[in-house]
């Protein structure tokens, strides 16, 4: 699909979803501004409620789940980390679903291309000593806060690059 009848769409589901967000932005190839776009990626932080005594205890909340499940599913649920929905157009939707903590590390990641989140931000962590597990970096076995796509290109000592450079 063309860039533009990509983004057109993807600003439409990021509209659809954004009440139900605390955060939600576009990334992958329409993020690097690529003429022709595949799928659309969409990593978001879901607002949640809580769902049992302890502050602790949160859910997805349920008109974010209930949103999703407007489009046809084939992977994954809302109340997960991934789920992947047909969009109006037949176009793909990968949706990641992201904390405050890990939202740089995801955004970043999926925003790609592939091989850049391989050959430089994964080779990147691993010569800082960081391991990516579950979806936050690690390092001796502490989770890192990576909030910001920044904090992440600092942690591994890389310079910023553009989404369009990537």
């Amino acid at each position: 699909m063309k860039l533009k009848q990509a983004t057109e769409i993807a600003e439409q589901a990021r509209e659809t979803l954004s009440p139900y967000c605390d955060r939600i932005e576009i990334a992958g190839s329409i993020r690097r501004r690529k003429p022709e776009v595949k799928d659309i990626e969409i990593v978001c932080i879901p607002k949640r409620h809580q769902s049992g005594l302890f502050a602790e205890d949160t859910e997805v909340e349920p008109f974010f789940a209930r949103a999703v499940d407007r489009w046809p599913g084939t992977k994954g649920t809302p109340h997960g980390k991934y789920t992947q929905r047909i969009l109006p157009g037949g176009i793909m939707l990968d949706l990641f679903m992201a904390t405050p903590e890990n939202w740089g590390l995801i955004y970043a990641m999926r925003t790609g291309s592939a091989a850049f989140s391989h050959r430089v931000l994964a080779v990147g962590w691993v010569r800082a000593g960081y391991k990516s597990e579950d979806g936050m970096l690690r390092k001796n076995g502490e989770a890192v806060p990576v909030r910001e796509e920044d904090d992440l290109f600092e942690l591994i000592g890389v310079a910023w690059v553009a989404p369009e450079g990537r």
